[in-house]
């Protein structure tokens, strides 16, 4: 990158390689970044409410209906009662969900490495600092 680009347009072509590379890592097993994200919410907070779930997102309730139902299409997850009101429903990852996140978890994890092999240690350590500070922000 040319030392007169911008901070901004820096971050963004690594977040764009970082996306690209998660779409093709994501190829094999027929799964959207949409999915995935919505996947990840599950195994991360158990079981929850569409709603709930359209939350976390940040996504239109009537989107998330539509990413549980291709989820629920495949196995990866399954709509339960939910315990606390029997009116509700809680979407809930399965356990091939849960493989499959795994899966996809450890190929990024893997991709992510990729992208950031020319950083040292002590680099990326301080890259992640910096992030999760603009993360709080």
């Amino acid at each position: 990158m040319e030392e007169d680009g911008s901070l901004a347009d820096a971050f963004w072509t690594v977040a764009r390689r970082l996306r690209h590379q998660s779409r093709e890592a994501l190829a094999p097993w027929g799964v959207s970044l949409s999915q995935l994200r919505a996947l990840e919410v599950l195994l991360r907070h158990g079981p929850t409410r569409s709603g709930e779930l359209a939350e976390h997102l940040r996504i239109a309730p009537r989107s998330a209906t539509e990413v549980v139902d291709a989820l629920a299409g495949r196995g990866l997850v399954e709509r339960r009662p939910d315990p606390g009101d029997r009116r509700a429903t809680q979407v809930v990852a399965t356990d091939a969900g849960a493989e499959l996140g795994a899966a996809v978890r450890a190929t990024r994890a893997a991709e992510a490495d990729r992208v950031f092999a020319a950083l040292d240690e002590d680099e990326r350590t301080e890259l992640g600092r910096l992030l999760r500070r603009l993360v709080e922000e």
